[in-house]
C-alpha cells in the first residue's frame, strides 16, 4: 500500500475514468481469451491441406492398374503358357494354318477367273503377304477368344469371388486378363512374320512411323475385344457356345483369309461390326499398300468409335452382372 494517502476531494484519475467505459462499450464474454479462466491464446486457423493434384491420383490409380496387369500377365504364364508345348500353339500351329491356306487357296485362284477380279491373287508374293497379316491379326483377336473361354472357368475353381473381392478395379481386370493373353500369345507369331516380311522385302510402307500406326490398331481394338469378352463371359454358364461361334465364323467374315468385297451384302455387314476387319483394313493399307495415315484416318477414325463401344459394353456388362448378383446372388447376365 502506497505511503501517500490519496485526497477524497481530488479529480479521479483518467484510468480510472476510462476502464469503467471500456468495460461498458467492449464487455469480455464468459471463456473469452484474456479474461480470468479462459482459454490460452488463440492460435492461428489451420490452412486446409492443398487438394489432392489430379497427376498424383492419375499416378496412382497406373501404379494400381499396373499392378494387376502384372499380376494377370504371371498368373497367365504359370498357368497356361509356361510350357515349352505352348510354342506349337503360338508359331508352328499358325504357320502350318498359313501354309494350308495359301497352297489351297493360290492354284484356284491364280487360275481362274477370280483373279480378274481380285488381281493380288494371282501374285504369289502379294497373296502371301495378304494371307500373312490376316494370320497376324487373327492370332491377335483369336488368342482373346481363348483367353476369354479360359476366364469363365474361373467361375468353378472360386477364384473369381476372391477377385471381385479385391480392390482392383473390374475393367482394369478384364484389360489385364486380356492383355496378358494377347501379349504371351501373339509375340512370337509378330516377331518371326516381322523378321520374315523386312528379309523377303515385302511390305509396301510409306514410312517409319507407320509401324506403331500399326502396332496400335492391332493392340488397342484387341484389347477393347478381350474386355468386352471377359465381360461377357464372366457371367456366361455355356460360354462354348461364343467359343464356337467366334471361331471360324468370325476370321471368314473378317476378311482373314479372302476380300471382304468377295463376300455377300449381309456377311459384309457382319463383318464391320467386328474389330477385326477394322485391324485388318489399317495393316494392310499400311503394310501392303503404302497407304499414309491421310488415307487410313476414316479407318482409323471407325476403329476408334468401336473401341469406345466395346469397352462401354464391357463396362454396361460388368455392372449389370453384379447387381443382378447382388440382387439374386447368381453370376448371370440375364
Amino acid at each position: 500500500m502506497s505511503g501517500h494517502s490519496r485526497d477524497p476531494g481530488a479529480l479521479p484519475s483518467t484510468e480510472a475514468l476510462l476502464l469503467p467505459l471500456a468495460d461498458r462499450l467492449l464487455p469480455l464474454r464468459p471463456g473469452e481469451p484474456g479474461r480470468p479462466g479462459g482459454p490460452g491464446p488463440v492460435r492461428p486457423p489451420r490452412r486446409p491441406r492443398p487438394l489432392r493434384p489430379a497427376a498424383r491420383r492419375a499416378r496412382t490409380e497406373l501404379r494400381h492398374a499396373g499392378k494387376v496387369f502384372a499380376a494377370e500377365a504371371l498368373k497367365q504364364h504359370r498357368t497356361m503358357f509356361g510350357q515349352p508345348l505352348v510354342v506349337a500353339s503360338m508359331l508352328i500351329w499358325p504357320l502350318l494354318q498359313l501354309a494350308a491356306t495359301y497352297y489351297t487357296l493360290h492354284p484356284i485362284a491364280a487360275g481362274s477367273a477370280a483373279a480378274a477380279r481380285w488381281p493380288l491373287a494371282a501374285d504369289p508374293a502379294k497373296l502371301l503377304g495378304f494371307l500373312a497379316t490376316g494370320a497376324l491379326a487373327w492370332a491377335f483377336f483369336f488368342s482373346l477368344v481363348q483367353s476369354a473361354w479360359n476366364f469363365s472357368y474361373e467361375r468353378t475353381t472360386g477364384t473369381l469371388e476372391l477377385l471381385f473381392l479385391s480392390p482392383a478395379g473390374r475393367v482394369v481386370l478384364m484389360l489385364a486378363n486380356g492383355a496378358g493373353a494377347l501379349l504371351q500369345n501373339a509375340w512370337l507369331l509378330t516377331c518371326f512374320l516381322g523378321a520374315a516380311a523386312f528379309g523377303f522385302g515385302s511390305l509396301q510402307v510409306a514410312g517409319p512411323w507407320m509401324y506403331p500406326v500399326v502396332l496400335l490398331a492391332l493392340l488397342l481394338p484387341a484389347m477393347a475385344w478381350g474386355a468386352l469378352l471377359n465381360s461377357l463371359m464372366v457371367f456366361s454358364r455355356d460360354s462354348t457356345f461364343v467359343y464356337t461361334v467366334l471361331d471360324d465364323p468370325m476370321w471368314f467374315v473378317g476378311g482373314v483369309r479372302l476380300p471382304v468385297f468377295a463376300l455377300p451384302g449381309v456377311l459384309r455387314v457382319l463383318g464391320a461390326a467386328l474389330p477385326l476387319t477394322g485391324s485388318l483394313a489399317v495393316v494392310r493399307g499400311a503394310l501392303l499398300e503404302r497407304q499414309g495415315l491421310g488415307e487410313l484416318a476414316p479407318a482409323l477414325a471407325r476403329l476408334a468409335v468401336l473401341c469406345v463401344l466395346l469397352l462401354a459394353g464391357a463396362v454396361l456388362a460388368l455392372r449389370l452382372g453384379e447387381a443382378r448378383a447382388q440382387r439374386t446372388g447368381g453370376l448371370r447376365l440375364v
